[in-house]
């Protein structure tokens, strides 16, 4: 079985043996739980010495040294000027003389003894699959992938094709118009255009464009001929098959225009003459112009019933902020609500996030969308704030979020039966926003929350392969608006026991790694301006992740800890960064709560330095689960929400004493168990 498939079931907590060999079983169920904390569950008859060499690469066992090898304590110990001068000293050797056989160390270090590991960790447990018990949970998993209408991350697309090219599997549904297109490219297989229509083919002009050229605008188009002729076939295809929703296609006419110019189209059939006619004729029938026609009249009920008709009721949420804003009576108000209905789930969550903000006039907002697997972020600029026309009244937005709660109980209704939900699934978020996201082992849904337990301190790591210069950093947020960096640019001066850095290690050969430990009680008494630390990881090399092997994640250590800088027992999330983009948002602390809160977004600025850029978009991240979350969203799938997992046929939990054979479980990592729900 194919790496990626062992790496995606072991995010699952699933191990595999594919080679039906079992040996040395005592021994790597020892190795297992003294190395890694692992227990395993199920199929003990089947590990074998080959999963200690796996689990040492997904959890990380063999990781470069810091730069600072006996962090932290060695690193307290040195004087302000000491670090500073390590540090020049460091960058002199590496940038300066071009330098980077080997990895670069403290002159002024002391070596420690360290103590034997002796922390109290949390056991993981996991089962161990044969193969074709390995391939009946893939089969589920992308099943459930497929039935949802959201872009996937690319670790849950790169799981997706290689299912379909190792197992020749025939796709009978796929929801999603992006995970249609990205199929349709990399498999260039015509016939998956049976989920489209011709007005999704400049959809797959963009995303093929960005991936020939890394260009974003779809106006300069820059293909070679075999693209031409792919993009052709689509055409050919989608005229063929009755396909063909010209009046959808003038929403974007210019761009129409421009694409058939530089394919050299030749339509072979009646219905393609017409469509050419009509792209290249003048004027604009689209839905959308009719609809500005009538609210330039101030005629909102007529725009609405023409975009109802003309598109569907989807089209009214998609368009609802803007609509809503031209209204000018409470009547109007009214009739534009009345008029919204979906069975698409997931655009109901978007839109309670949306309406579920605190309005504050007169202040700039910051718009969010995922671009190419990266998040984008658009704050107002002054000029745009003072020609904004979509403002609404915290009146207005309150009613629309309780309609939109309606809603969703209303077509959440009666899906799950009897269901028990863990109270922990209170503080998990809805992976509604997972295409920027990584993959990984621990790795939970944008916005999820976690107790930092007392005497415990949090430890941030980073570690890469390659000559290349990756940074860990923490970003301190501020109640006030106002942005504390703590970085390899500062920490020289702020190293204490409330925030301890390992050192900026620029790499040799073999890699390197970075730590940030932060003891909660102790950072609150000396940053108590500080509300939130986000912890980012940026390529100062200035090349993409996907170029460089890089691992993040976290630990949980004792207050003083013992062992390794680097314990694998003490991780609870390792996961690779894979992504286009230098800059990622990892996870932050909120020091208010005392909680860990996942973020774990690629950004699509191209930023090689933490802190010069806006934080602004984490803000509804942060406050994610107050809005709805896992609990919320199972309680209105249930016919009846029950207390004990004995009374269930579905089984919300992480907690492993609740499951009972026979019965569904979800996880709160079983993302495609969530999405398939959404629509």
């Amino acid at each position: 079985m194919k790496d990626i498939f062992k790496k995606i079931l072991f995010s699952k907590h699933y191990l595999v043996n594919d080679t039906g060999k079992s040996e040395n079983v005592f021994e790597t169920l020892f190795s297992l739980a003294n190395l890694f904390g692992i227990k395993i569950r199920q199929g003990q008859e089947l590990v074998c010495a080959k999963h200690i060499n796996f689990v040492s690469q997904e959890i990380g066992m063999f990781v470069p040294d810091a730069f600072y090898k006996n962090f932290p304590q060695s690193v307290l110990e040195l004087s302000t000027d000491q670090l500073l001068f390590d540090q020049l000293l460091h960058y002199v050797v590496t940038y300066g003389f071009g330098n980077f056989d080997t990895p670069g160390h403290s002159l002024f270090e002391r070596d420690f003894e360290r103590l034997a590991f002796n922390e109290k960790t949390e056991i993981k447990l996991f089962d161990v699959l044969d193969e074709s018990q390995a391939i009946k949970v893939l089969t589920e998993a992308v099943e459930d992938l497929l039935a949802s209408s959201r872009p996937l991350s690319v670790t849950q697309y790169q799981m997706v094709l290689e299912f379909v090219r190792e197992y020749d599997y025939k796709i009978s549904q796929c929801a999603s118009k992006n995970t249609v297109i990205k199929l349709l490219i990399d498999l260039r297989d015509v016939t998956f255009a049976k989920f489209l229509q011709v007005s999704d083919v400049i959809k797959a002009v963009e995303y093929l464009d960005y991936l020939r050229n890394r260009e974003s605008n779809v106006k300069k188009l820059r293909f070679c001929n075999a693209d031409r002729k792919f993009l052709t076939s689509l055409l050919d295809y989608a005229f063929a098959n009755c396909r063909c929703n010209t009046l959808d296609c003038y929403e974007r006419k210019a761009v129409w225009c421009g694409f058939l110019h530089n394919i050299h189209y030749k339509p072979k059939n009646d219905i393609a003459k017409d469509f050419l006619s009509a792209m290249r004729s003048k004027g604009n029938k689209s839905i959308y112009s009719k609809m500005e026609k009538f609210l330039s009249q101030g005629q909102v009920e007529d725009a609405v019933t023409c975009l109802k008709n003309g598109k569907g009721a989807g089209a009214i949420l998609r368009n609802l902020n803007y609509l809503l804003s031209r209204c000018k009576t409470n009547e109007q108000i009214d009739f534009v609500l009345q008029n919204i209905d979906t069975d698409n789930v997931m655009i109901l969550l978007q839109l309670l996030y949306t309406y579920s903000a605190k309005i504050v006039n007169g202040n700039p907002r910051t718009f969010k969308f995922v671009r190419f697997n990266n998040l984008a972020t658009h704050t107002e600029t002054d000029d745009e704030l003072a020609r904004r026309k979509t403002v609404l009244s915290q009146k207005v937005t309150d009613k629309v979020a309780t309609m939109i709660k309606t809603l969703l109980a209303q077509k959440l209704k009666n899906k799950t039966g009897k269901t028990y939900i863990a109270p922990e699934m209170n503080k998990m978020a809805l992976p509604i926003q997972q295409g920027a996201s990584q993959g990984g082992l621990g790795t939970l849904a944008t916005g999820s929350r976690l107790p930092v337990p007392e005497c415990k301190k949090l430890r941030a790591f980073t570690y890469w392969e390659k000559v290349n210069d990756v940074d860990l950093s923490a970003i301190g947020l501020c109640d006030d608006g106002d942005v504390e960096e703590f970085s390899w640019r500062t920490m020289y001066f702020n190293q204490s026991q409330a925030l301890t850095f390992s050192g900026d290690q620029t790499s040799g050969y073999d890699g390197g790694s970075e730590y940030f430990d932060v003891n909660l009680p102790l950072f609150r008494q000396k940053y108590p301006h500080v509300r939130y630390l986000v912890f980012c990881n940026n390529v100062f090399s200035g090349v993409d992740y996907s170029q460089v092997f890089c691992k993040a994640g976290y630990m949980l250590r004792d207050e003083v800890d013992s062992g390794q800088a680097f314990e694998p027992k003490t991780v609870l999330s390792s996961f690779k960064i894979d992504c286009d983009s230098t800059y990622v948002c990892a996870f932050a602390l909120d020091l208010t709560a005392n909680e860990f809160v996942w973020l774990n977004t690629a950004m699509q600025q191209r930023a090689r330095i933490a802190g010069r850029t806006s934080f602004a978009y984490l803000t509804d991240y942060f406050r994610r689960t107050e809005v709805i979350n896992v609990a919320d969203f199972f309680k209105m799938t249930a016919t009846e929400t029950v207390s004990s997992p004995d009374q269930a046929d579905l089984i919300v939990s992480d907690n492993p004493d609740d499951e009972r054979e026979g019965k569904q479980v979800i996880h709160s990592y079983d993302f495609e168990k969530m999405t398939k729900f959404f629509g």
